[in-house]
């Protein structure tokens, strides 16, 4: 089943001469459960499209469905409600709040949607990334890995669409790198869920089921592994 879809997509900041075509006619399709990598030099426009898949840039030009619902045409208001629903987002940075402890933040969509979490898939999301023992602490108690795995929890508590996750062991060492990538790999076989990873690592790209590679905001090798 298609949960993704891109049709000519095209992304350019600026004007005139200093005009920059950052993704020009993305055709992208992505089934359901797909682990997917992306990835090109910097500068080839592959952060750009996973905002633009995340709803958090509108393409210049172009749809998105994701699910079969048009995101690109969505106002600030409805697309951040929608990516809050619908598609989980990992960054390099955990963008943890420091003040609240560790189930908060991984409640935090949940709690600002005024849902009630279903307590059972949450100890199965915690457990499953080996943080279930850390949730009454603040993210400065915890390692690096640690707090990757909260913010990953975080992206997965609401049962996304779609995970999108931006060059998410970019911060960590090789160890944290290794267990950050399982984790994903974990969610994407146990839960079926679909991943879209951005990664400039080509170990890390051959971890995926599926490598689409970008150069100047064009997809030049789109490749399924296994």
């Amino acid at each position: 089943m298609e949960i993704l879809r891109c049709e000519n997509v095209r992304k350019v900041y600026g004007s005139g001469a200093a005009q920059v075509t950052a993704l020009d006619g993305i055709d992208l399709s992505v089934e359901k459960g797909e682990f997917v990598a992306v990835t090109g030099a910097s500068g080839s426009g592959k952060s750009t499209l996973l905002h633009i898949l995340g709803s958090v840039e509108q393409p210049t030009s172009g749809r998105v469905l994701v699910e079969g619902t048009d995101v690109s045409q969505m106002n600030r208001t409805q697309a951040a409600i929608f990516r809050r629903r619908k598609v989980g987002l990992v960054y390099q940075f955990y963008n943890l709040i420091p003040t609240l402890t560790v189930e908060k933040n991984i409640l935090m969509p949940m709690l600002l949607d005024k849902r009630k979490p279903n307590r059972d898939f949450f100890m199965e999301v915690v457990n499953a990334l080996g943080i279930g023992d850390k949730l009454n602490v603040l993210p400065a108690q915890l390692s690096g890995g640690q707090q990757q795995r909260a913010a990953i929890a975080r992206s997965l508590i609401y049962r996304p669409a779609i995970l999108l996750a931006d060059e998410p062991t970019g911060n960590l060492d090789q160890k944290n790198s290794r267990e950050v990538v399982d984790l994903l790999k974990l969610s994407n076989r146990n839960l079926n869920q679909t991943i879209l990873l951005i990664t400039h690592d080509e170990k890390i790209a051959l971890e995926a089921s599926r490598i689409i590679t970008i150069e100047d905001g064009r997809i030049i090798s789109d490749q399924k592994r296994r």
